[in-house]
């Protein structure tokens, strides 16, 4: 394996090199390898053995603190090697729409405002407030950087070092996996929903199609029609990025249509005095809504894994990503506003809460529609999250860190075959086999990791410390001082959420944040920051900050499996990282088997 130059770690992470000493006579080739020998012979086993661990270990240590080195300017994909730039902003939008928005729209709204009441607007408007820090920090990013696949994975690459690219990948992908196969289920279910309104169809389906059959005692969950919807999906992701989009367009936009002539019939029948009181159960309620209805608008950050694909993605990409959340945030409180309008909250279902509202004024028709968007919704989010992980595994493949069958793009289609196909028959395999909603819980983590690391990667890029005259604290360099104080911010954030979630003395709230404060402080006047070119997010440091933070609180909030999840997957990644990823890696572009694919803009050595 080719050595990698000793640019590509961190200033502090550089071991000194000495210039060989040479002396006039030089021992004979054979006399020093019976020598070597004689000696080793000599060695005890236990100075061998800790030596060979030592040698791992430092191995180990220089490969996981690689980065990726960033050259002057970005070149386009090789002619045949490369994905094809065939997605304007329209596409990028709906793209990001059709990630985000699912069936979800039409249950969690209902769901939610049993408990938060109307206050449940104001839920949304909170959550879409706290992702729209994320999506300014992935659109400065995704401006910043070259157009190719990466998303999180390429930020963390770039900013911190080889390994926490790679854990963040493994927390994304668990994610996506799961999140694939649960939707795919879901959306055989409404399908079979949807035919049963046919009278002739109805009470005539088996279970075992689309609802799920257990067998082996709840082992074993068969679902014979969700395969086959991935199977159809993957094929479309796989015949072309053109067509998928096509595809992507018309649902969504068919979704779009049905949302908003739902949200028509809805005014007509709205009842103002069902708005008060506004928030029944107090404003807690209204932000505990919020840390649930966050995960709606989860998706924008798919556009961001399109960078290869979109025409003009320094302009584009920022654009997709924030114009999706935005025009989500307006169907959601849209949505909000009608269903607590037309039916006190007290009243509303929890299966499905918009449409027994409207059955409930006689408007049967409009229920018609809703299972049509439904449809529309989860057969968007599939496709998207399908597209969106087989350029995720492109990217690692191509670095190396994944086997290279994983990094060929069909000549022809332009597509990572290989890995579209090997997400799909994932993704087949979980749904058709295994009943994985009972696997949500430990869902998000993912999500949550992913954006607050993208939060912390555009504050460590920021900084020019080559400008600086600060002196480091003790033997801490300038850089280690800045992330430590981004981990003091994280932890501090999921102190918080502790606190929050079982109900502890606010003072201790209070601490959390002051500590936050203080660290915030530091990176603020202890660092030098630099305007990117292209789209810069505004407030850096302190929108990043916050965004890191609320991430961290909100990861406080998930089910005590999911940290567990989260544990063991790291240990997991970190021993795949050392068995194969630290020696296929090939960060340096010069040793890359597509050399097309470039870095720019970016600093190309850890301080």
């Amino acid at each position: 394996m080719t050595q990698e130059p000793t640019s590509l770690l961190p200033v502090w992470a550089r071991a000194p090199t000495r210039r060989a000493k040479t002396t006039r006579r030089q021992r004979h080739p054979l006399h020093a390898a019976a020598m070597a020998e004689e000696g080793a012979s000599h060695r005890p086993p236990s100075s061998s053995a800790a030596a060979a661990a030592g040698g791992f270990l430092s191995g180990f240590c220089a490969a996981a603190l690689r980065r990726k080195p960033i050259s002057a300017h970005a070149t386009h994909a090789a002619s045949g090697e490369g994905l094809v730039r065939q997605l304007g902003v329209f596409e990028l939008v709906l793209l990001g729409i059709g990630a985000s928005i699912g069936a979800g729209i039409f249950v969690v709204t209902g769901t939610v405002a049993r408990d938060a009441g109307p206050g449940v607007t104001i839920s949304f408007v909170l959550a879409g407030a706290a992702c729209v820090l994320n999506a300014l920090c992935y659109a400065e990013l995704a401006s910043r950087f070259p157009a190719v696949v990466g998303g999180a994975y390429l930020y963390t690459y770039a900013a911190f070092n080889e390994l926490t690219a790679f854990l963040v990948f493994t927390q994304l992908m668990l994610d996506y996996h799961i999140g694939a196969a649960s939707i795919a289920r879901s959306l055989a279910s409404y399908f079979v929903q949807f035919l049963e309104l046919i009278p002739l169809l109805k009470g005539h389906i088996p279970t075992w199609i689309g609802h799920g059959e257990e067998f082996f005692g709840g082992v074993v969950s068969v679902n014979i029609l969700a395969p086959i919807l991935l199977i159809i999906l993957t094929a479309i992701l796989c015949y072309g990025v053109k067509e998928s989009s096509a595809v992507n367009t018309f649902m969504t936009t068919l979704k779009i249509v049905i949302v908003i002539v739902v949200v028509f019939a809805g005014v007509f029948e709205v009842d103002v005095s069902n708005w008060s009181p506004f928030m029944p159960n107090g404003f807690k309620a209204v932000v505990t809504g919020a840390t649930v209805v966050f995960f709606a608008y989860v998706g924008f950050d798919a556009v961001a894994n399109s960078a290869e694909e979109a025409k003009k993605p320094q302009r584009d990409l920022p654009i997709g990503i924030l114009g999706s959340l935005l025009a989500c945030v307006l169907l959601y409180v849209a949505v909000c506003l009608v269903i607590t309008g037309m039916v006190p909250y007290t009243l509303l279902g929890e299966d499905a809460p918009l449409a027994e509202a409207f059955a409930a004024k006689g408007l049967k028709f409009v229920t018609v529609l809703i299972s049509i968007g439904a449809v529309a919704g989860l057969t968007t989010t599939l496709l998207v999250g399908l597209y969106v992980q087989s350029r995720l595994y492109l990217g690692l493949g191509r670095d190396g860190l994944l086997p290279s069958v994983f990094a060929k793009v069909h000549p022809t289609r332009h597509t990572p075959l290989h890995s579209q196909i090997w997400v799909g028959c994932v993704a087949a395999v979980l749904a058709g086999l295994f009943n994985v909603h009972e696997l949500s819980h430990i869902l998000s983590v993912g999500t949550l990791t992913g954006y607050s690391v993208v939060s912390a990667c555009v504050i460590t890029l920021r900084w020019n410390d080559k400008t600086t005259s600060r002196h480091s604290l003790g033997s801490m360099s300038i850089w280690q001082e800045g992330v430590l104080c981004l981990v003091i911010i994280a932890l501090s954030g999921f102190v918080a959420g502790l606190c929050y979630r079982f109900s502890y003395a606010t003072a201790f709230i209070i601490i959390a944040f002051l500590i936050a404060v203080v660290a915030g402080f530091a990176l603020q006047f202890r660092q030098v920051y630099v305007d990117p070119p292209g789209f810069s997010c505004p407030g850096v440091p302190i929108v990043p900050m916050v965004s890191v933070f609320f991430n961290m609180l909100l990861f406080a909030q998930l089910h005590e499996e999911a940290w567990y999840r989260f544990v063991i997957l790291s240990l997991l990644a970190v021993g795949v990282y050392a068995g194969y990823g630290q020696y296929h890696a090939v960060p340096s572009c010069s040793d890359h088997p597509h050399p097309a694919v470039a870095y720019h803009g970016i600093p190309s050595e850890a301080p």
